[in-house]
């Protein structure tokens, strides 16, 4: 299972950094590789404990994007985030590392590389609490699947959407590409539209979830949304 991690993690490193690199047009890019460095050892160092800690769970997380067992609109809209993910990083690739248009200051820098941690020990605490946080949109029956509401899931439904709003902040500031930072919004917005759908799957689906929403009021942020 580590292997696999290891290879996964390689993959994913490789692919974002030939998309970078590719669209910077330069391996001259400090912030880039400082990049690809965190999210790749903090990417391991939580794939190592959950390979201890739920290897279940570990191997649904290194399960693919399109899977037969998901909610049919989930297939569609992770092949569109994954075309937007991959447009985006091309954005901060032009605008950072290409054109260097107007330059991040190096304490926002510093901020983005904070929020980009602190994203990842926050999903490390989802996996804590809940087995069944695979990436995708599914009832996993055959696990015995059942309503998560401790941890993080006792204060909002959506707990790892909410960290990965502190990714998607983090990386263009850390990157230092300001067009990719004001394209955030519209990524949030993304997320809170398949929380949504999310939902319905698992109040027609899963046992106990609709009394679960009713207790814990608030998707991504206590007393906002």
């Amino acid at each position: 299972m580590i292997a696999r991690l290891v290879i996964h993690t390689i993959v994913w490193l490789a692919i974002m950094g030939a998309v970078l690199f590719a669209a910077a047009g330069t391996f001259a890019w400090p912030a880039a590789w400082l990049f690809l460095l965190e999210v790749g050892v903090l990417g391991i160092w939580a794939g190592v404990w959950l390979a201890r800690y739920d290897p279940a769970l570990l191997a649904e997380r290194l399960s693919l994007f399109v899977q037969p067992a998901q909610s049919r609109w989930d297939k569609f809209f992770m092949s569109g985030a994954g075309i937007s993910w991959l447009g985006w990083f091309v954005l901060i690739a032009i605008d950072a590392g290409r054109l260097h248009r107007a330059a991040m200051p190096l304490w926002l820098s510093v901020c983005g590389a904070l929020a980009i941690f602190v994203c990842i020990v926050a999903t490390r605490e989802v996996f804590r609490a809940n087995r069944y946080a695979a990436p995708v949109v599914k009832i996993q029956t055959e696990r015995g699947h059942t309503v998560s509401d401790t941890g993080p899931y006792a204060y909002v439904r959506h707990p790892m959407y909410a960290a990965a709003i502190l990714f998607l902040a983090g990386t263009p500031l850390m990157l230092g590409s300001w067009w990719a930072l004001a394209c955030v919004p519209l990524l949030v917005a993304g997320l809170g539209y398949r929380a949504v759908l999310e939902e319905r799957t698992l109040m027609t689906g899963l046992e106990g979830y609709a009394d679960y929403a009713a207790r814990v009021r608030y998707r991504f942020v206590p007393h906002i949304w």
